[in-house]
């Protein structure tokens, strides 16, 4: 990924809410048969390693290798920038149009877990933060089910681990821009129903 460096995101904690909040990652990995792609809800454990699950029907699991490097791609939010939101632009219309985003690119390799352990930790750490949010003290468990339909969705699914290696990170928000400009991109975006990106952008000046 090019990253230049007024673009290059370094906050862990910064790191870690990409992750959080835009966990259906992009799971890319070259094989035997070519290029394969999968998007998939990761959760980021305590010691860094990413957790998540894939159907028992999907090749994935038999395809990448334990050794094979692969990468997850976390993308929080995006927007297209005008110029017009510049006030710069009405002086010396030198802008042009740009996009803002967020992207978190983990590399690592993968190690698939067959035993019903597993796959119940999984899906325990991956629905729980999930469905407080949503549903409070109403949260779904997976006692709510029967526990043999449980067993058999278990059954049709396979647990993954992704040990981290390496971890590449972009925040691209009009940081380039004079203090004036960026306010204009951030209040433009506001305006264009992106106000989630406008506030993190306007968190940066305090």
């Amino acid at each position: 990924m090019y990253i230049p460096p007024h673009f290059a995101e370094a906050d862990p904690a910064v790191i870690a809410a990409v992750i959080s909040e835009a966990p259906l990652a992009c799971i890319i990995a070259q094989t035997e048969t070519g290029l394969i792609a999968n998007h998939l809800p990761l959760f980021q454990a305590p010691g860094g390693d990413l957790i998540g699950h894939v159907a028992l029907a999907n090749d994935m699991h038999r395809l990448i290798p334990a050794d094979q490097e692969v990468l997850a791609v976390f993308r929080r939010g995006d927007a297209y920038v005008s110029p017009n939101f510049y006030p710069g632009k009405q002086e010396h219309h030198r802008h042009v149009p740009t996009w803002n985003y967020e992207v978190v690119h983990v590399y690592g390799s993968l190690s698939f877990q067959h035993d019903e352990a597993a796959k119940r930790a999984a899906v325990a750490l991956l629905t729980r933060g999930h469905e407080r949010r949503v549903n409070g003290a109403g949260a779904w468990r997976m006692t709510d089910a029967p526990p043999d339909y449980i067993s058999q969705m278990l059954g049709a699914i396979v647990a993954f681990r992704m040990r981290v290696t390496k971890v590449l990170a972009k925040s691209k928000l009009s940081q380039n821009r004079e203090a004036r400009d960026y306010l204009g991109a951030a209040e433009g975006l506001r305006a264009s129903g992106y106000g989630e990106m406008a506030d993190r952008m306007l968190s940066r000046i305090g």
